[in-house]
């Protein structure tokens, strides 16, 4: 869609929900890998419009998805600095034409890069996440529907024969990782059923670009991924987001500051560690399979996102790599650390 077609729609959207007439052309926003963002100024504020991807809007499950991942952010801004949609005629997912959008209040802020985040930082995220934990969800239906799905393994060789077949720019180093990609798939498989019947709500997304700094007060956006995960999967996934330097390495000073904030509000924590590392291969898994239907044009609505698409298999097969590569230490630093 043209940058005119989305200032038509703008335009339609302000009159339909009464955020007042358009003043001035929408400004697109950098940073999102999923959808597109803008921000628009009215004759009654500032905003900030989300319009969603059209190809996941096709899924079957999409709005189901959205709606409920905006009602777990609404119950979330409770009792953290959550940032829900906004609400009109009692839904947060607006349609004009055929396009799907989630409008937002302006937030003032900026979301930190790897090299600016602080153990300071890490402590206030590990607590916000005990805070998301210690929320009250239980008004919400249906929260735990999808994890009675078991995970199916990907058919890594069918996208690798495409690729190599298309001459694509990964195909050659996911050819040397083929194997692994199978045995990381079945191990996280294998995980997540042991951790599957322990869950909270949660953002499951929580890494550095969708929390939004006001000097030292963050505000969570992006809600999108909200739903039920195994507590321990979310803290170390999250803890491991805010733990990494700008080259992908683990500082342990901030994952260890991020396990001391979340322990402060929820006591000690245990697991099996070894588990729960073993499943942070599966969100890994799963972006890498969506990245590379983008990349092969199987679900790609432009070449724009086709080249974001294969940016994006390139960067996680080296961030999978490089998780493969630390995680024996990292079951055992958790052992240490969790005494």
């Amino acid at each position: 869609m043209s940058n005119l077609s989305y200032q038509l729609n703008f335009e339609k959207l302000c009159m339909m929900v009464e955020l007042g007439e358009l003043v001035g052309a929408p400004v697109a926003l950098t940073g999102g890998l999923l959808h597109k963002m803008f921000a628009i100024q009215t004759t009654q504020g500032k905003y900030a419009i989300k319009a969603l991807n059209p190809q996941i809007m096709c899924r079957p499950t999409a709005m189901h998805n959205f709606i409920h991942s905006e009602n777990i952010a609404a119950a979330a801004a409770k009792n953290v600095s959550a940032h829900p949609a906004k609400r009109f005629n009692n839904t947060a997912v607006q349609q004009v034409d055929h396009q799907y959008f989630l409008v937002f209040d302006w937030v003032e802020g900026r979301s930190l890069k790897p090299n600016e985040i602080t153990t300071v930082h890490c402590e206030i995220m590990g607590d916000l996440l005990a805070d998301i934990h210690r929320t009250d969800f239980t008004d919400l239906a249906n929260t735990k529907d999808e994890l009675l799905v078991e995970a199916q393994p990907t058919d890594w060789n069918s996208y690798l024969q495409q690729g190599l077949a298309n001459h694509s720019e990964w195909a050659s180093s996911m050819q040397e990782t083929i194997e692994q990609l199978y045995d990381w798939n079945r191990k996280a498989i294998h995980a997540g059923l042991l951790l599957g019947s322990n869950t909270v709500i949660s953002h499951r997304d929580l890494d550095s670009k969708n929390v939004m700094w006001n000097q030292n007060n963050p505000i969570l956006i992006d809600w999108e991924a909200a739903g039920s995960i195994n507590p321990m999967q979310d803290l170390l996934e999250t803890a491991i987001y805010w733990s990494e330097d700008e080259t992908g390495s683990l500082d342990k000073m901030r994952l260890s500051a991020f396990l001391s904030g979340y322990k402060k509000k929820q006591g000690p924590v245990q697991a099996d560690w070894k588990t729960v590392v073993e499943n942070g291969f599966m969100g890994k898994l799963g972006w890498l399979e969506y990245s590379l239907k983008r990349s092969l044009r199987i679900e790609c609505t432009d070449e724009n996102e086709q080249q974001v698409g294969t940016e994006q298999v390139i960067a996680t097969i080296d961030s999978i790599k490089r998780y493969a590569s630390m995680v024996t230490e990292l079951e055992q630093w958790l052992n240490d650390e969790c005494r």
